[in-house]
Order: structure tokens, then sequence, then C-alpha cells
């Protein structure tokens, strides 16, 4: 298992460091490979709230915990232009779940040779993710090309991450055959945790959520068996401008980690 984490929002360089710093030290004793995850900009808003730190700025922030580190780094893109920039920094470009149909989104990001991980639609059954393969596929060069040595294991140029499903107003669900239906199609599968805990638009226009389900569903996901988990942390939660609701405490990272690892153990040994 390997592990995308990081605040979901770049709010600051203190704080993107200090979160680096603690995840990085925490991998390293779980022995868990990490990617540093943090937005530049949350353009995929309800309201007309904060949005971050801005792309240029980010990324030198990105780019400082890839130095300072030796961490491979995946931040999201939202339009095509903003791919081979970002591609300069990040390891990862990742595609927001509202955006995971979105072509030429999807072939700007795959031309630039990197690692492509595409955030499943709430909207979107998983065999729809079908067709965000195909138009990646079609335009990626033959390898991905990292932008350094830094990646902390050899992965496909694709990754394919569940993050809940629209379910009514303003809630979402977990299928965990979801997990399952992606794995066949031959690409690591990641589980978003945090963010399937969401609850959309639930407060006049702003998401909640429900952090303390978070660690049921990484038990829940880890015994269907995933390949990576996607955790958005932050030092002090309630603070955050984005997803205060459910992003996990800094502090409670490595207790939960350590659970996930005795599934994942437990599952190896039966095998």
């Amino acid at each position: 298992m390997f592990l995308i984490a990081g605040p979901c929002a770049i709010e600051s360089r203190d704080m993107v460091m200090h979160t680096a710093d603690t995840l990085q030290q925490v991998c390293g004793r779980l022995g868990i490979p990490l990617y540093f995850k943090s937005s530049y900009d949350k353009a995929n808003r309800t309201s007309m709230s904060e949005r971050g730190i801005g792309m240029e700025k980010g990324l030198e922030i990105l780019q400082e915990v890839k130095s300072t580190f030796s961490l491979p780094i995946l931040t999201d893109v939202h339009e095509s232009w903003q791919c081979a920039p970002v591609a300069e920094v990040a390891d990862v470009l990742q595609i927001p779940a509202f955006l995971s149909r979105q072509t030429d989104l999807l072939v700007a990001a795959a031309k630039t040779g990197r690692i492509v991980n595409v955030k499943k639609g709430q909207f979107m059954a998983p065999w729809d993710m079908r067709g965000a393969i195909a138009k990646i596929e079609a335009s990626m060069p033959n390898h991905p090309t990292p932008s350094s040595t830094t990646l902390c294991h050899t992965t496909p140029h694709i990754w394919l991450t569940e993050r809940g499903s629209s379910f009514g107003y303003g809630n979402l669900i977990v299928d965990m055959t979801s997990l399952v239906k992606m794995r066949e199609y031959g690409y690591p599968v990641v589980f978003d945790a945090t963010h399937s805990v969401q609850q959309p638009s639930s407060q006049a226009g702003i998401t909640s959520g429900n952090r303390e389900m978070v660690p049921h569903l990484i038990r829940a996901a880890m015994a269907v068996g995933i390949d990576g988990l996607f955790l958005e942390v932050h030092p002090e939660p309630e603070k955050a401008i984005s997803d205060a609701a459910n992003q996990l405490r800094l502090n409670q990272v490595e207790q939960i980690l350590q659970q996930a690892l005795a599934i994942e153990k437990t599952l190896n040994t039966k095998h």
C-alpha cells in the first residue's frame, strides 16, 4: 500500500512544511511509501469562498517540500493549460472528480508524461472509468516521465480513485464493489477515505462531513483490497479553509495507518 496524504489546501508554507515533515516521519516508521498532496486552488467550490494560495506560489511551496523531504508530489489540475507548468513540479497530476470526464483536461495531463490520478466522479459508475482510461492511454507517451527520481516505487501511469457516490442530496455513500471492479482494469486503485465522508452543500452552501467515520471506511476498503490510500490531513482541521469537517487530525494518522497495515498484513498472510 502507498499513501497519498497532505492538507486539502496550501494555506501557508509553514503549515505545509510541518505537515510534510510529520507525515514523512510517520510513513518512515511504518514503511509506507508517501506521495505528498495539497492543492494550490480549490476551484470546485459551492460558494465564492476562499480558494487557496494560487498556482505560482503553491508550486513554489510544493517544490520546497519535494526538495527538502525528497517526497514525490501530487496536486490537482483544473484546466488544460495548467498541466504543463504543474508537471514541472508534480510527479502525479490529479483530475478532480467533477472533471473526470473532461476530455481536453485528461488529454493534456496525459501528454505531460506524468502519472495521472483520476478521481471517479460522484455521478459515475466504476465501469465509466474505462472511458477516462482510454483517453489517457491514447494520449500519453509510452512511459511516464517522473519529474525527479523521488518516486517511492514503480507505478503504472494511471491511477483510479474512489471517493464516494452521490446519495440523494447532501450525502455520499461508498460502494466497496467499485474498488473490486476498477481493479479489473489493470491499474492501481486508490481509496479516498476523507472525501468519502463529505456531506456536500449540507450547511447553507458549505460542504460538511463526518471525519469520525473515516477509520471505519478505511478498514472496510483495506479488507476489500486497495493499492493506495488517500487522506487529507491538517494540524487543526477546524481552522482549514476547505474540508474542515472531514480532514483528519494530523496526530491521528499514525494510529489509523497502523490499523490499515494490520489488515493488509492479515490478508497477505492468508494468501
